[in-house]
């Protein structure tokens, strides 16, 4: 009976920790748990075991602009045409792209606010996007040696691997 009234349920909270990782490499961390208290430290952890801290909050923030992300199949699609109707609809920027398995994208941003007009236009055009969520994209990219920044690349990749972590962005070109 508790787990048919929901009274079992875990309840999930999104919370964002702000941190550097080696050489100076500024990361937003998004986390979905529900115990916010091993999360931040197993977030703590995974950022000083691998040469970076945490910050407070704010403080990396400002590196990034939260962006409405589609991401199209281009077969069949005239992209011209398609930019110049989007552009009445929130459009930022578009480009290809490449998808996880190394297929092509067209990738399509729009500011955060925009995300539901731009929607829409796709549905009125009858496209279904790929996928379709939110980035937070990097103002000011960070240029590395490939030693330090297949030394950040790892600290990343631990971070991706905690099972609380939903998204890791970072400002590494």
């Amino acid at each position: 009976i508790k787990r048919a009234s929901g009274r079992d349920a875990t309840n999930y909270t999104e919370l964002h920790y702000e941190g550097y990782a080696p050489h100076g490499v500024a990361v937003l961390v998004e986390t979905a748990t529900d115990n916010p208290t091993r999360t931040v430290a197993n977030v703590r952890n995974l950022f000083t075991k691998g040469g970076g801290n945490l910050a407070s909050t704010g403080s990396v923030s400002f590196l990034f602009r939260k962006m409405g992300v589609f991401r199209l199949d281009p077969a069949g699609i005239d992209q011209d045409d398609l930019e110049l109707y989007l552009m009445d609809h929130g459009l930022e920027e578009m480009g290809e792209g490449i998808g996880e398995k190394g297929e092509a994208q067209l990738v399509v941003r729009c500011a955060f606010e925009n995300f539901g007009q731009t929607q829409a236009a796709f549905e009125q055009r009858g496209i279904v996007p790929l996928s379709a969520a939110h980035e937070y994209i990097c103002l000011t990219p960070t240029v590395l040696p490939e030693e330090q920044a297949k030394e950040v690349m790892e600290m990343l990749d631990r971070l991706e691997q905690d099972e609380d972590v939903q998204n890791v962005f970072h400002t590494l070109a």
